[in-house]
């Protein structure tokens, strides 16, 4: 059974696990994303834990930041940013579930949240498939990104 939790720094020695070199132009490492937070002292980005069946599998980041109105004008939007699943456990529909839990995850935990917004390179489209079958919607903008053009796209709650 797939969960969220907010991330626990226990968590880490299980989620230090080694994305390949084509995922890590999509994304970035939970280490570097962690640190990334810490970095901008972002106190609007908060690091979430995939779990599955209590174990640490997979991480992604909900960030409240001005960075979510590079996609929306929504003030009450959340940008997902830094999704990614262990290796060991891809091919499970382990991204796929929690993309669906987000949403009731957002409510419970943001009640102002109305909207979760994201980002996916164009290459990536394992990804872009997992996004629209999870219920998220593409309408057309784009933009470019550290790796090339990015698909903007959006689920209102």
């Amino acid at each position: 059974m797939v969960n969220l939790e907010f991330f626990n720094p226990e968590d880490l020695s299980e989620l230090n696990y080694a994305l390949d070199e084509n995922q890590l132009r999509f994304t970035a490492a939970v280490e570097q994303a962690l640190h990334n937070i810490r970095d901008r002292k972002d106190h609007d980005a908060f690091p979430v834990t995939i779990l599955e069946d209590e174990r640490p599998v997979g991480f992604f980041v909900l960030d409240f930041g001005e960075d979510k109105l590079d996609l929306t004008d929504n003030n009450r939007s959340v940008l997902i940013r830094s999704l990614s699943i262990n290796p060991e456990t891809q091919g499970k529909g382990i991204g796929k579930t929690a993309m669906i839990k987000v949403d009731d995850f957002v409510r419970e935990n943001f009640k102002d949240c109305d909207e979760i917004v994201l980002a996916v390179n164009q290459k990536n489209e394992s990804a872009y498939h997992i996004y629209l079958k999870a219920g998220y919607f593409y309408e057309g903008k784009t933009r470019i990104g550290r790796s090339g053009p990015q698909y903007l796209m959006y689920k209102k709650l």
